[in-house]
């Protein structure tokens, strides 16, 4: 996989680009504690569904001293169904607000039909996919937090032709516990990731599934690719 590369520098003495080389390294897992290059390793080498597409993207270098970064997308045939980004964040030293180490962000967006996005119970339903993915997966997890945010685009003018359009927004971070060596199980955290993003996208569960979470029907026709 691809790693991700800091701007360069315009400095005469080349000084800029050492440090932004450094940071490079720093949030692309090629560099860093040993957790840090154990948990990117694991994401590195996971198996995924192959209706899930999954590559490395620049990870935010302002978050935590190490971060690494992907980014996915659901697609059945020519057709995109879901997309989302998740971002590992690693402090050697711990952070009090995520009670370890290590700490997982995700973004997950995906379109829906209006009359879904009314339901009152989306948001809840919507949070249950997050847990109930993590919890078949027999993960465990500290200090979850997140959003869901649903929005509604109409046209005018120019673009009336185009119908309304409906969109759920999942964001959320979670602490996922530390095993051997100090480093999480990434690789199965990832694989949760993939089964939320799949079910958001309106995909059939790769396995046995959850009764715990609740699968909404009829999703908006996907976008062409």
């Amino acid at each position: 996989m691809a790693a991700a590369h800091g701007r360069m520098s315009d400095s005469a003495d080349g000084m800029g680009d050492v440090k932004d080389t450094e940071d490079a390294d720093r949030h692309s897992g090629t560099s860093g504690p040993p957790a840090f290059r154990a948990a990117v390793e694991a994401l590195r080498s996971s198996r995924l569904r192959p209706q899930v597409e999954v590559e490395p993207t620049p990870a935010p270098q302002r978050l935590a001293p190490y971060a690494y970064a992907l980014e996915a997308v659901v697609v059945d045939g020519e057709q995109e169904l879901a997309d989302g980004r998740l971002v590992l964040l690693h402090d050697p030293a711990g952070h009090e607000a995520w009670q370890g180490t290590f700490r997982l962000v995700t973004l997950v967006r995906a379109e829906l039909e209006a009359e879904m996005a009314a339901d009152p119970l989306l948001p809840e339903v919507c949070w249950s996919w997050l847990t109930g993915a993590l919890q078949a997966r027999g993960l465990t997890y500290g200090e979850p937090s997140g959003t869901i945010t649903r929005a509604g685009s109409h046209y005018f003018g120019g673009l009336a032709e185009r119908p309304a359009a409906s969109q759920i927004e999942i964001r959320a971070s979670w602490t996922p516990r530390e095993g051997l060596g100090g480093a999480p199980d990434t690789s199965a955290h990832l694989l949760a990731w993939c089964d939320l993003l799949a079910q958001v996208g309106g995909l059939p569960p790769a396995g046995p599934g959850d009764a715990s979470v609740v699968t909404l029907p009829q999703r908006r026709g996907p976008q062409s690719r």
